[in-house]
């Protein structure tokens, strides 16, 4: 029996046996970061050596980096966090119309809190225009959440000419205006430099770049004011209380520098393997790419096949050996096109997103290719002949 071919990596990665070696050496350090005797003392070191180098990474000061236990937790610290915590500035929040539902249920939920929110929008490839949040920001705007690359169809906005407009507006206006991205699909291929990026607050997740789940940091900028989401302690400046799990934090930071030394040399060679099945999935008849076909991650392939109920070809192709999903995990169980393929125009739910990762091969691409077309067939024999 061939082996099955994993094509999902945008929803989570494996983790990596160096990492995974690494991990299980570090849960023999079981001490509470926050106790004062030696094993408490010596978790602690190793918690802040781990701080020191993912800061190392995104060019910033270690006490700008706050560990929590998600992306999804970082990205609601985040948002409102800032929000609450500068809500005498104003109640004005921007964010776009394709953020992962970690972003745009928590901007959702401020709506109801009698914030007014901006949503962006989007050119048919997923591509936010800098000027259109340039327009939209007001002397009362503290919040701006721009998704760094798309966890479905991949698009990669232009982050450091959004951070210039921001900058730029903010000394216009006097607005607070603090920009906030979310970079856990883009923390494996993009350079991650906070400065260069023009962001305040910055979200990067482990379960995507190799390393264990429940781990995940943001980078705040020194002097931007937070309200804490939970409480109960005083953990990472009092904005994420309980215990620190100290094993999965010193496995990320190790994931993260890896990620960062190899990424160059992977996205070259993902960039192959992606551009190779473009190539074969678009001689089928009715197939179509969904985003930005240059801005776009190395790895997503996210392409609709006319006719074709994407939820039912996930499904034939797993049960025929190969994983892919039909877009991110948390919008799984929605019926029709997901908010962000209706942002680019999309109107019928036919699409289904292909990302690879580390350890896909040329192999498995070449073996995987005619048994999506093999099922595309299928299915589409099967909307013709229902009995």
């Amino acid at each position: 029996m061939k082996k099955y071919v994993y094509l999902d990596y945008a929803a989570a990665t494996p983790i990596d046996p160096i990492i995974r070696d690494f991990y299980v050496k570090q849960l023999e350090k079981y001490g509470n970061s926050s106790s004062l005797h030696k094993i408490g003392r010596e978790a602690a070191k190793e918690l802040e050596k781990s701080r020191r180098a993912i800061a190392e990474v995104l060019n910033s000061r270690p006490e700008e980096i706050i560990f929590t236990g998600s992306g999804t937790e970082s990205n609601n610290l985040a948002i409102l966090g800032v929000a609450r915590a500068n809500k005498n500035k104003g109640r004005h929040l921007i964010t776009t119309q394709i953020e992962h539902k970690s972003v745009s249920d928590v901007f959702e939920h401020l709506g109801k809190e009698g914030f007014k929110i901006t949503y962006i929008g989007v050119n048919n490839s997923g591509l936010v225009n800098p000027g259109d949040i340039a327009k939209s920001i007001r002397r009362d705007t503290t919040l701006i959440s721009v998704i760094c690359a798309s966890n479905e169809i991949g698009t990669i906005q232009p982050i450091s000419k959004i951070g210039e407009v921001i900058k730029k507006k903010r000394k216009e206006t006097g607005a607070p205006a603090f920009f906030h991205t979310d970079a856990c699909q883009a923390s494996g291929f993009l350079p991650l430099d906070a400065n260069k990026l023009n962001v305040d607050l910055m979200t990067i997740n482990s379960s995507k770049i190799y390393g264990p789940k429940g781990a995940a940091c943001l980078y705040i900028k020194r002097g931007i004011e937070l309200e804490p989401v939970l409480y109960g302690g005083d953990h990472e400046r009092g904005l994420r209380p309980g215990t620190v799990n100290v094993p999965a934090i010193s496995a990320f930071a190790e994931a993260l520098k890896i990620a960062d030394f190899r990424k160059t040399g992977e996205s070259k060679q993902l960039l192959k393997l992606r551009n190779y099945l473009i190539g074969e999935l678009l001689k089928i008849p009715g197939a179509s790419i969904n985003g930005d076909i240059k801005n776009r991650l190395p790895n997503n392939i996210n392409v609709s096949f006319k006719g074709i109920a994407g939820e039912m070809l996930v499904l034939l192709l797993d049960k025929n050996g190969v994983g892919v999903s039909i877009g991110s995990a948390c919008t799984a169980n929605e019926t029709g096109p997901s908010h962000v393929l209706k942002a680019i125009g999309a109107t019928k739910n036919d699409n289904i997103r292909i990302t690879m990762g580390r350890w896909t091969t040329k192999e498995e691409i070449v073996r995987a290719t005619p048994i999506i077309i093999d099922c595309v067939q299928k299915l589409w024999r099967l909307d013709q002949n229902p009995n």
